[in-house]
């Protein structure tokens, strides 16, 4: 199976592509700059150098791929209008390529935020997505949609991954919650989710057979309290955070008992802490 990665010099796909050419597939990565890819060349990857925004290049990049794993992403600083094109209408428009070029596997890399607040319990993937009113978390919720429709109307061999807050491996994510985590009360929770764990969930999103249309939460099994990323990251402990009130336990807590169902995931790092020891931080 010949796979095509998008976003492959991003914090998921740098660390996603070394663990997929470990299996031994061939791998092709659709870049921007090719100086940032360097490394996944020395490694194996085929490199296609240009733009999701370019239909040309997309059609020319698929030729002979079996499989894509589109991680291509806009995320924090861009402008709303670049994150909506970059995450919905360039992700349509690979979608809408991968079907012309013959695709047999296409996997999208979305996140829990387009759950938005909780329901009294876990998230299902089965909820309807209600997501705050940012432009990523709407313009992911968007191409999901555009993605489910392009599987029921032609055919799109779709399997959606929703990635909680991902970590590890140098990635200074874990850092970046303290964005949030200092403002917390110190009871509320942040579902994580190990590098390693996520590159495990979508090399079994791709490798799957008979799970076209579906959709998988990806996270650890113990979300970390604002207390324990503060720790984590030597952070003090306002006097006042002990005392601020939690409206809902549950936002941004997903169910994972689906993808352990179907897909046979089992986190190699259960908690936060069992990445600690392992110094996978």
């Amino acid at each position: 199976m010949t796979i095509l990665v998008t976003g492959a010099t991003g914090r998921v796909g740098s660390r996603f592509v070394p663990r997929l050419l470990q299996q031994a597939e061939p791998v092709r990565v659709l870049v921007r700059d090719p100086v940032r890819a360097e490394f996944l060349g020395r490694l194996g990857a085929q490199i296609v150098v240009g733009d999701l925004r370019d239909t040309g290049t997309l059609d020319e990049a698929l030729k002979g791929i079996d499989a894509v794993v589109h991680l291509g992403a806009a995320f924090r600083g861009v402008p709303d209008e670049e994150a909506v094109t970059i995450n919905h209408t360039a992700t349509v428009q690979l979608a809408e390529s991968a079907l012309r070029t013959g695709v047999t596997r296409f996997v999208y890399a979305s996140t829990t935020l387009v759950y938005g607040p909780g329901q009294g319990r876990p998230a299902l993937e089965a909820d309807e997505p209600a997501p705050p009113g940012r432009a990523y978390p709407m313009s992911k919720v968007a191409a999901e949609k555009a993605l489910l429709h392009l599987h029921r109307a032609q055919g799109l061999p779709l399997r959606i991954a929703r990635l909680a807050f991902v970590y590890g491996e140098g990635d200074p994510h874990l850092a970046e919650s303290l964005l949030w985590a200092r403002d917390w009360p110190l009871h509320k929770r942040l579902h994580l989710v190990h590098h390693a764990d996520v590159g495990q969930a979508l090399l079994r999103a791709v490798q799957a057979k008979g799970v076209d249309g579906e959709i998988f939460n990806v996270a650890d099994d113990a979300p970390a309290t604002a207390l324990e990323l503060l720790n984590l990251n030597r952070e003090p402990v306002a006097e006042e955070a002990a005392s601020r009130t939690l409206d809902d336990p549950w936002e941004g807590i997903a169910d994972t008992a689906k993808i352990r169902r179907e897909l046979g995931f089992r986190p190699v790092y259960p908690t936060v802490y069992t990445a600690k020891d392992a110094g996978a931080l």
